[in-house]
């Protein structure tokens, strides 16, 4: 039996968006917000060449809530932020996800030059429970927080 997924938007015209969420992803939530964050409101196109700079290393994603102790990265004047890093791990899945949207809107007949990012977002999933031993009987959590990720389009 298949889950049925809700998302976190309602209210879709059905002819003009597409939808496509990553379930249960191996990355980091936060970075996986910063980098939604960055995305949102770019043509599919920009967003496509922006994420392929970040796993480049050429393009930093500003960190605008997780912050702390984060060093300047050059390149983040059009944000009109500073503080930045390159997620590239969350970058890759970010960059799945809007693949899968991408041939969602291909399937649905919508023009891909006149599509828009209008919704990204990203919510913590379950967690991977882990333990590595250590000395004298104890022991070491060592757990894995996972990602869902939805991302939707529309044409205009």
């Amino acid at each position: 039996m298949c889950p049925n997924f809700g998302y976190s938007i309602s209210g879709l015209d059905p002819d003009r968006t597409a939808i496509a969420s990553g379930r249960d992803v191996r990355c980091s939530p936060k970075h996986a917000r910063e980098v939604c964050n960055a995305i949102k409101g770019m043509m599919i196109e920009d967003a496509k060449s922006f994420l392929d700079k970040v796993l480049l290393l050429q393009q930093a994603i500003p960190f605008k809530r997780h912050k702390k102790k984060q060093a300047h990265r050059k390149g983040l004047d059009r944000f009109k932020w500073a503080a930045g890093r390159y997620p590239v791990k969350a970058a890759q899945a970010v960059l799945d996800v809007l693949a899968n949207a991408e041939n969602n809107a291909e399937f649905k007949g919508l023009d891909l030059d006149r599509v828009r990012i209008i919704h990204a977002a990203t919510h913590r999933g379950r967690k991977i429970k882990k333990y590595i031993p250590r000395a004298f009987g104890r022991s070491t959590p060592y757990f894995k927080t996972l990602t869902h990720i939805e991302i939707v389009l529309e044409e205009e």
